[in-house]
């Protein structure tokens, strides 16, 4: 067998084309006779239409067309995860509004500036009506309804048929209501898409460049959508400018400017402004936790029962369901909790819908329970490392069945905890944050610890790959993920390298086009090395099998004689001056007229659960409240690590987004339902500055569920980082009584606390969940219905 590269720090292939400015997004798409769309859009949470004067917009200069839902009947959105098919949403808003931003007519332009000019024009008259903001008063008995035929603003729900009674064998039992705040997703690039329809010559009747993380998805929803069969349709997603969960599904604008272009056949673009993409794309994480943990006097978890509002936002929107899926699929976490009580609802605000954003309804499981975990540290007096220590399962215990029905393959979750500390060394911290209290020092240190561990891959969805020899010696890949900047051309030709024994240099790469790549899952749920990859392997070994026939053949040789030599070539076995290149092998294939490829439809053995502990080092002002994150600490296992730098790369901004939640964005809105943080000037992304060097490193615990041994990597470092930097603020001031504090952990946030704390005002960290969870249908036996949220 020929050299591996695999394991090593190999840089990335698909850079220097972006760093030159050759590579194309859809807004750099020159496309001749476009037309751009711009959207008019309600500036009420909650109101009715009740009269469109679009007549100024259409005559004003450069304006093509003018459309309301009148003009442009389309069907209704199709969700990429359906929470109630009775919460129905048009593209464009038929007679009410129900967030601000809600698309209620598009200006189509010769130019953008000239479309965009012409909203203005618009004339709407709405009558206003009571909007519910919040997700926790939305289910009041006296909340105005978003669909008034569902009789509540539940969208779904369930809980367990066991309640509070599993508690009752606890010595001690800590409680929080926990919020987990609503955040945007603010990738680079916006949603984009530009729309070419065709003619009765062309080769497709639509052709669509989109920013998408699925374009086989795309494809599907956009061919039945629109009554086309799928051969009539071309999806392409070129370049993507990050994504980050929120760009699955043919959303509403998408809809309206493939209308848009079959109506005038004309080809249509559309990007997102900033403002748009913080106003409408989907918002993640808004949950509140009900959260109860049980446990004897010596540390023991005895039982976890936990209530948790997931808010939909407008419309269903399905982030509000990972409450009920991978919120409950991954509540136990590390930890051997012999029962649990969840239950969960998707409550309907007249707010942004939500949907997925890194680790998608996991790290809200993980900061749920670490936050009591260290609540119980807190109340037993316990160091929170040893309290972690006396509750983990066991690596002998693997494959382990959780109490919910979820199946870990692999783990061993001392190992990157006792890594963190050494790296941390965590002694030494102690003794220092010692001091600085003994000392009377209004600066404090605070040491935050989280152990996790997430689901990747779910979904149980397989992958196809394609390998092709050319007779050029040049393999091409065809994979059905969509990479948008995680390295896919990278460590596929790693694998293919290493297969077939020629150099990256050999190889090209081809993704994110359906009339290229047949069929295919995207990219989601960190499931691309995994299944994608493994998919790639599998394919190589395919051709290297395919390649030692033709070689047989040419060689007058049986085929368990042929052999691959480190060189690259294929030869007989013991007779080492008669070998065959890969080109030589491709040209042997095509005298027969073939072609030297193979391909496959690689299904995994289920989905993997990678791991990992992360120990945040914060200095908190006692007198201003602010936070300043000294030292990051993160050691992920992903299982098998194929290229250290780009793991590395995915602990980095996994680590930056988490720490981010933890101490400064938010979305939040007034009590009308207006973004109050609907720019970047109001909603605090860090910047380098803000973000501490990040100190990461990797244990390996190899799955049985791939041949690659691989876990996902992609979300783990944002489901560690946000709580143990939660946890370390706390931590700076548990010596004052402080137990618990919700994030973001701003200053005034923090402030006040120390006052309170001085004053002997701390309020409890619990109250009592609303009533609504009583009237919750029992949640069934079986299969979770929701499990295939988790392969977001």
């Amino acid at each position: 067998m020929p050299g591996s590269v695999l394991g090593t720090e190999v840089r990335r292939v698909e850079d220097p084309e972006l760093l030159r400015g050759q590579g194309s997004y859809v807004d750099n798409l020159a496309i001749e006779g476009v037309v751009h769309l711009a959207f008019v859009r309600s500036p009420f949470a909650h109101a009715e239409v009740t009269a469109i004067d679009i007549s100024e917009a259409e005559k004003a200069d450069g304006v093509v067309a003018v459309y309301t839902s009148a003009e442009l009947d389309l069907p209704p959105v199709r969700q990429f995860m359906e929470v109630n098919p009775d919460c129905e949403r048009p593209p464009l808003a038929k007679g009410r509004v129900r967030f601000v931003g809600d698309p209620v007519a598009v200006i189509v332009g010769e130019t953008a500036a000239a479309a965009a000019d012409a909203v203005e024009l618009v004339d709407v008259d709405y009558e206003p009506l009571e909007a519910v903001i919040d997700l926790e008063q939305a289910l009041a008995p006296d909340a105005p309804l978003q669909f008034p035929d569902l009789g509540s603003n539940i969208a779904a729900g369930e809980r367990d048929a066991a309640g509070s009674e599993i508690l009752d064998d606890a010595d001690v039992v800590v409680r929080a209501r926990i919020e987990n705040q609503r955040v945007a997703v603010v990738p680079l690039e916006g949603n984009a898409i530009a729309v070419l329809p065709g003619g009765p010559d062309e080769d497709y009747d639509l052709t669509i460049y989109v920013s998408t993380q699925a374009p086989h998805g795309l494809w599907a929803a956009a061919a039945k959508t629109f009554g086309l069969s799928r051969d009539r349709v071309r999806v392409v997603a070129p370049h993507v400018g990050g994504a980050f969960g929120g760009k699955f599904g043919l959303i509403a604008e998408h809809e309206v400017a493939v209308g848009v272009a079959r109506t005038l056949s004309r080809p249509v673009k559309w990007v997102e402004t900033r403002t748009e993409n913080l106003q409408s794309m989907p918002h993640s994480r808004a949950q509140v936790q009900y959260a109860e943990l049980g446990l004897k006097s010596d540390g023991t978890i005895t039982g976890l029962h936990c209530r948790i509002i997931g808010d939909s936002g407008a419309y269903a929107g399905f982030g509000g369901a990972f409450a009920l899926g991978p919120t409950r699929i991954m509540a136990q976490g590390v930890y051997r909790i012999p029962k649990i009580s969840f239950g969960a609802i998707a409550a309907l605000t007249n707010t942004t819908p939500t949907g997925a954003f890194r680790g998608a309804g996991r790290p809200e499981a993980a900061a749920m329970l670490e936050r009591l975990v260290d609540l119980a540290a807190a109340e037993l007096d316990l160091d929170p490392v040893e309290l972690r220590r006396r509750n983990f399962l066991q690596p002998e215990e693997f494959p382990y069945t959780t109490v919910v029905g979820t199946s870990y393959d692999s783990g061993d979750y001392d190992l990157p905890l006792r890594e963190a500390l050494r790296i941390a060394d965590y002694d030494k911290l102690r003794t220092e944050q010692a001091r600085r209290i003994e000392a009377g020092e209004h600066v404090l240190l605070g040491i935050g610890l989280s152990t996790y561990v997430e689901i990747t891959g779910g979904g149980g969805g397989g992958e196809y790959a394609s390998v092709e020899m050319s007779t050029e010696g040049r393999a091409t890949i065809k994979v059905g993920t969509s990479g948008h900047g995680q390295g896919h051309p990278t460590s596929f030709s790693m694998l293919v390298s290493h297969a077939l024994g020629i150099p990256m240099e050999s190889i090209d790469f081809v993704q994110s086009d359906t009339a290229q790549v047949p069929k295919g899952g995207g990219t989601g749920g960190s499931r691309s090395l995994q299944i994608g990859g493994s998919a790639v392997r599998e394919a190589s070994q395919l051709l290297v099998q395919r390649a030692k026939e033709v070689a047989a053949s040419e060689l007058e040789a049986a085929v368990d004689d042929i052999e691959l030599n480190e060189d690259g070539t294929l030869g007989v076995v013991g007779v080492p001056g008669t070998t065959l290149s890969w080109a030589q092998l491709a040209e042997a294939a095509a005298r027969d007229g073939d072609t030297l490829a193979a391909n496959t439809d690689f299904t995994p053995g289920g989905a993997t659960f990678p791991f990992g502990a992360h120990v945040s080092v914060v200095e908190v002002d006692t007198e201003t409240g602010h936070v300043r994150p000294i030292r990051h600490i993160a050691v992920d296992d992903c299982g098998r690590v194929l290229n250290p730098l780009l793991v590395r790369g995915q602990q980095h901004g996994g680590a930056a987004q988490g720490i981010a939640q933890a101490l400064w964005e938010q979305m939040s809105y007034d009590e009308d339902g207006n973004p109050v943080t609907g720019t970047l000037a109001d909603y605090l992304v860090p910047t380098a500055m803000e973000i501490p060097d990040l100190e990461v490193s990797n244990t390996e615990t190899e799955t049985p569920r791939n041949p690659l041994g691989a876990k996902g990597i992609g979300e783990s470092a944002t489901i560690g980082s946000t709580p143990a930097v939660q946890n370390a603020v706390v931590d700076a001031l548990k010596h004052l009584g402080v137990r618990h504090l919700d994030i973001p952990l701003t200053p005034q946030r923090v402030w006040r606390a120390v006052e309170q704390a001085r004053t002997g005002q701390l309020p409890s960290p619990w109250q009592e969940p609303p009533a609504a969870f009583d009237t919750l249908p029992i949640r069934a036996d079986g299969p979770d219905p929701h499990a295939d949220e988790a392969a977001v």
